[in-house]
């Protein structure tokens, strides 16, 4: 049958494909170091160091999606054979859409696994601190930082990763002026570092009376969360602290406490704020560390000696520095200026179907590299 030699080639090059990256992954190798966890996770003294427990358990996990995922392709291509093998005996071609479900299924599982092979950077499998700005275009443009982070929040929970609010600032009249999240999970900063940057949006405004079109940005900031024993040294003198009620989205100790914590580097002038922990000092923790990833990038572009620099780093949130448009009006198009990669879905895309836009940066960086 045509139908099935089609599916039959597809099925060759994603098994040529999955053999490939299951070579890669060594799995002996995988599965003796998981036995040793195992034996280390297990003695009494394991959560004496909970910071270090924490690492050993992620790092555990990681290991397992590893051979979970190989598995997957394992049984994955076998399936879709067997599909196949049936449809041929059988002559039914009304299996068509059944193969091409589980054939699409196995592609996807493969393009995933290779790209997350590109993950090789010093902080790619670290977790991803997000932080949204309005810019230019007052009501609207914070509008638009809400849609953004709903859209972002919506492709974390949808790739299994957790998100935890870290501050929250309500807009004006409508939306978020800003906001910080968490994004917990293997590779979290990995897949999402290539989402930093000015996101522009083109639509009716809901909030003009006129029914005019505008045009709105807001910057989205990734940065790697770190661990406590990186060597990035912030002294006491350069820190200056602010404490403040919590505000806006938040749990049931919003404006009970002045927990919410707001540190200034001076030397530097970057500012982090915290609201979400239940203390001060839970606060305070979590803004170094957003403070230390925020060093650590100007630390890697070598700005650190002057204040100008590191804000001239810093593009515009506005016309001309945006890396990716979202267009509802007059036609649908969401397109990546850096990759040309675009869809005319903005709905799945607003609804966090962001895996082609990560896929085509991830890939034109493999090129690059």
């Amino acid at each position: 049958m045509l139908i099935t030699d089609e599916y039959a080639m597809r099925l060759d090059t994603a098994s040529k494909q999955a053999e490939e990256l299951i070579q890669a992954f060594d799995l002996d190798a995988l599965n003796r170091e998981l036995d040793e966890l195992e034996i280390t996770t297990a003695q009494p003294e394991f959560w004496n160091d909970p910071e270090k427990s924490k690492g050993v358990l992620a790092h555990q996990a990681a290991l397992k999606e590893k051979v979970d995922a190989a598995h997957k392709m394992q049984e994955g291509c076998d399936d879709v054979a067997t599909l196949i093998e049936i449809a041929n005996e059988s002559g039914d071609e009304t299996m068509g859409p059944e193969i091409e479900e589980a054939l699409h299924k196995l592609e996807t599982l493969v393009e995933e696994q290779r790209l997350a092979t590109l993950l090789t950077g010093e902080y790619d499998d670290s977790n991803a601190i997000l932080t949204f700005h309005a810019g230019a275009g007052g009501t609207e443009a914070q509008d638009w930082v809400q849609m953004l982070y709903r859209m972002y929040t919506r492709f974390a929970t949808a790739h299994g990763f957790k998100v935890t609010v870290l501050d929250y600032l309500d807009g004006d009249e409508a939306g978020i002026k800003s906001a910080s999240i968490m994004v917990e999970g293997h590779n979290a900063y990995g897949y999402l570092k290539g989402e930093s940057g000015v996101h522009r949006l083109v639509r009716v405004s809901p909030f003009d009376a006129s029914g005019r079109r505008h045009t709105s940005f807001a910057s989205l900031e990734v940065l790697p969360e770190l661990k406590d024993d990186e060597d990035i040294e912030i002294r006491d003198e350069d820190i200056k602290m602010d404490v403040f009620r919590s505000s806006g989205a938040g749990g049931q100790h919003v404006n009970k406490t002045s927990s919410a914590v707001r540190l200034t580097h001076i030397p530097t002038g970057i500012v982090v704020s915290c609201q979400n922990e239940r203390s001060q000092f839970q606060n305070r923790d979590m803004c170094m560390k957003m403070l230390k990833a925020k060093l650590l990038q100007i630390k890697e572009q070598e700005h650190l000696e002057k204040i100008d620099d590191i804000k001239g780093n810093q593009m515009e949130i506005a016309w001309g520095s945006q890396i990716r448009s979202y267009v509802f009006m007059p036609y649908t198009l969401v397109k990546d200026h850096r990759t040309s990669y675009e869809t005319g879905n903005v709905n799945a895309v607003m609804d966090g179907d962001l895996d082609g836009f990560i896929n085509a940066y991830l890939s034109m960086k493999s090129r690059e590299a």
